[in-house]
């Protein structure tokens, strides 16, 4: 139970600082700490479940792309998460879609906002000792 919300908490912290550090990302939670929380879950839901199946479908052409289409899933896992927040109410956007029109503007921040929320993940995981390494953890 306290992986799970430390993990949650992980998704928070990185939401964060995308929304801080990328420009067009933005959360409008106000004082309802609860909406951070849940659009932490429903990433954290994201990336367990629908992610890896993502992944496995796109393993040939990720392997013909020398991984780089793991970039482009990212991105998508980010607009989902947008999509999903919007459907929810929970005020996560990214350059104003999915209210506004679909943009090359919104996939630039979802991209940059993908790689600021992986990073950011990471560094955390590996301070709180969430990451495994051949089944041990770090």
């Amino acid at each position: 139970m306290i992986d799970i919300l430390l993990k949650i908490a992980i998704n928070a912290a990185a939401l964060l600082a995308a929304v801080e550090l990328v420009p067009g990302v933005a959360f409008d939670f106000g004082p309802d700490w609860w909406k951070l929380a849940l659009v932490a879950l429903i990433l954290g839901v994201i990336n367990t479940y629908l992610r890896p199946i993502v992944k496995l479908l796109a393993l040939p052409i990720n392997l013909l792309s020398m991984g780089l289409v793991g970039l482009v899933i990212n991105t998508a896992m980010v607009l989902l998460l947008a999509l999903v927040s919007d459907q929810l109410r929970l005020g996560f956007t990214i350059n104003g879609w999915p209210v506004h029109a679909f943009s090359v503007e919104v996939i630039w921040s979802a991209f940059l906002a993908s790689l600021v929320i992986s990073v950011v993940a990471l560094v955390l995981s590996l301070a709180f000792g969430q990451k495994r390494v051949l089944g041990l953890r770090v």
